[in-house]
């Protein structure tokens, strides 16, 4: 366990600046960082933060422009693979930021194997992390051991906690705007769908080997629409084939939006659906922040990690061979019978959550 709180706390005047250090660039890492992120505001509501990010991510900042004051793009750095390494750029960037140090540099990019010594090189007052225990390097005070076993929003809190920050606010939160819901009612295929008379779909993943199959995305999606829900597949440009897949085995007529919608109209049109059955990526996350009810199937990554808190609104779907029998919140949530779920074990799933008997 790390620390108790208040080891190694941090004091900053009302005028202080904070770097956040997380260079990634999947949608659910950045929003298990957000509880993290209101304790650390929380603690210092008068302090300049900024994230060190990737640039793609400056939703960040329009989206919790309250815990977030600005984004300094990450300019790479060996061992990290999110952004190609340019030593010109590196050298460059830390110059820049060493002119007026950081008084804190928070760093919230995993173990810290590799991260520390990005964060080292910032020249900020202070530097706090994790790291990781299997390794000599330390780093400070302020550096407490990497937990392993903890869901992903539970790590970065327990990082804050330690700090001197406590909360217990792990709620994830997507802030709306009119202009979200504008872009949905402008979209001609789905302006007129009302509130809950539909599913939304999600077939893709960013590694493909978190997707689960087409045609048992479509086994569940036909049933579905049998029961008079309208089926929308979503998801990225980068994801329409996975999309066009799933179409293209159902039955039943879909409606195939995937590649079609921004970040803010994707969120306006899952706050309004029953239900979101879908991989283990970034919307699973998006549809815990909006609380949407979701299935949510696991081929390879952690379920411990990345699952949602909420085990009563979000029921993930494991894979056999990710199971540890009855350790941690596993013991919560569903084990398939084999390492690839079936289409019954997620529309069983998915027909509970419908019908409101876990009560989410």
């Amino acid at each position: 366990m790390v620390g108790t709180a208040g080891r190694g706390a941090c004091a900053l005047n009302g005028t202080g600046r904070i770097a956040v250090v997380r260079a990634l660039h999947g949608l659910g890492d950045m929003l298990c960082a957000v509880p993290a992120l209101r304790a650390l505001r929380r603690a210092h509501p008068a302090a300049d933060i900024a994230l060190i990010g990737l640039p793609e991510c400056r939703w960040m900042i329009e989206r919790f422009g309250r815990l977030l004051d600005g984004l300094l793009p990450f300019p790479g750095f060996p061992g990290i693979p999110e952004r190609p390494f340019a030593a010109t750029a590196l050298e460059r960037f830390v110059r820049s930021v060493r002119r007026a140090p950081f008084d804190l540099a928070l760093q919230m990019h995993g173990s810290g194997r590799v991260s520390n010594a990005f964060t080292a090189l910032l020249g900020a007052r202070a530097a706090a992390g994790f790291y990781d225990a299997s390794r000599q390097e330390r780093y400070g005070a302020r550096f407490f051991p990497y937990p392993e076993r903890q869901a992903e929003v539970h790590r970065w809190l327990t990082l804050t906690k330690a700090l001197g920050y406590p909360s217990r606010d792990d709620r994830l939160e997507f802030p709306m705007t009119d202009e979200d819901r504008a872009a949905l009612r402008e979209h001609g295929a789905l302006a007129g769908l009302e509130r809950g008379s539909f599913v939304c779909i999600h077939p893709g993943a960013r590694d493909p080997a978190r997707r689960w199959p087409p045609e048992r995305f479509s086994a569940v999606a036909n049933v579905l629409a049998g029961r008079g829900f309208r089926v929308v597949l979503t998801g990225t440009h980068a994801e329409r084939p996975a999309a066009d897949a799933v179409a293209a085995a159902m039955k039943r007529r879909a409606l195939n939006v995937a590649g079609e919608t921004s970040l803010g109209a994707l969120a306006a049109l899952l706050e309004r659906a029953a239900l979101l059955v879908g991989n283990d990526t970034g919307v699973s996350h998006l549809a815990a922040a909006l609380r949407v009810p979701s299935v949510i199937v696991f081929l390879r990554s952690d379920p411990e990690r990345w699952a949602p808190i909420d085990l009563a609104r979000h029921r993930p779907i494991v894979g056999r061979h990710l199971a540890r029998a009855g350790r941690g919140r596993l013991a919560r949530m569903r084990i398939a019978r084999t390492d690839m779920p079936e289409a019954a074990e997620v529309l069983e799933e998915a027909t509970m959550l419908l019908n409101g008997v876990y009560g989410g």
